[in-house]
């Protein structure tokens, strides 16, 4: 059983990522470290798993763990890593955003892959250290990166994405209590959030020139779930474009290319992303969903390490989406 080491359990990624190791057969919670709720249950921060853990918040972190998760906000991940040291042999996945640009993925010593398993099997499979993407960036560059291989990217791209409310992390704010968000909707960060420059990184990795990316985030009435849809100047037709999707993602076991609508319940709770196209008058339009926590975050970060130790890829991550 492998050993794992949590920091940062107490919030909605961390607590994903507790639910899905709980459950996947090949590995054992060693400590789930945090400051604050040292000594309390792990159920105190997530009554869901009341019944399911004995474990407790610890403030003691064991070097020696095979894999260290970091679920620490924006920025703490290196300090973090600055203050303790950890086995040479410990594999690191941080879900910040720390590491994820190719300019900050050497730190220490060490080498962070940018962890998008459908652009980077091959090298997450020999890494160490992960970089786990943004949840919008996943939704995003699942949509673009085939048109962008194509050489079919190279026209401005229009984005508009709607995220659950856990998007914004536990820590309530004035555009996530309940009375300001239930029945309401509201856009923020326009054309200029921080999850551009992982995907105009990946999206050239792939291809040539890639076209201005003009996104709009939302805030949406719901709390898990991203919704996206994208649209550019496509010259080909619907079927070559589908014939484009299917043999880009034919060996991606957990995105689907799907030729009926879509609607985001299908993937919620799951480590699904599906996709859609629609043409209109040169323009082709690529629906994207996923949940932000589990495919958008800690699901992906389980989908790295089976693929680091060999594992099947959905080892521990056979969930079913909260359909009805």
């Amino acid at each position: 059983m492998k050993q794992i080491g949590i920091v940062g359990g107490s919030g909605y990624t961390g607590g994903e990522l507790i639910r899905i190791l709980l459950n996947h057969p090949a590995v054992e919670i060693d400590f789930v470290y945090s400051t604050t709720k040292a000594g309390k249950p792990i159920s105190h921060a997530h009554p869901d798993l009341l019944g399911m853990t004995d474990l407790v918040f610890s403030d003691e972190i064991h070097a020696d763990v095979d894999v260290l998760f970091l679920c620490l906000g924006h920025g703490n991940s290196t300090q973090f890593l600055l203050k303790y040291d950890f086995d040479p042999n410990t594999i690191i996945i941080d879900l910040s955003n720390d590491f994820r640009l190719k300019k900050d993925a050497n730190f220490e010593g060490m080498e962070f892959i940018y962890g998008l398993p459908e652009l980077n099997k091959v090298a997450i499979e020999k890494a160490q250290y992960i970089a786990n993407p943004g949840c919008f960036a996943t939704a995003i560059e699942l949509a673009l990166l085939p048109l962008a291989k194509a050489g079919q990217l190279n026209q401005e791209v229009h984005i508009n994405a709607v995220t659950g409310s856990t998007g914004a992390g536990v820590q309530p704010s004035n555009s996530t209590h309940f009375s300001w968000r239930n029945g309401n909707v509201s856009w923020y960060k326009p054309f200029t959030h921080q999850h551009l420059g992982e995907i105009n990184e990946s999206l050239s990795q792939v291809g040539g020139t890639t076209g201005r990316l003009l996104f709009l985030p939302s805030r949406g009435n719901f709390t898990r779930g991203i919704f996206t849809t994208a649209y550019t100047r496509y010259s080909g037709s619907l079927n070559e474009a589908y014939e484009l999707y299917e043999h880009f993602y034919k060996n991606a076991i957990f995105t689907q290319v799907s030729r009926e609508e879509i609607h985001l319940k299908q993937v919620v709770n799951t480590n699904q992303c599906h996709l859609h196209l629609h043409q209109h008058e040169g323009y082709l339009l690529v629906t994207s969903i996923l949940d932000n926590l589990v495919k958008g975050a800690s699901g992906q970060a389980v989908q790295n390490m089976n693929l680091i130790f060999g594992f099947e890829q959905d080892l521990g991550l056979q969930l079913k989406a909260t359909y009805f």
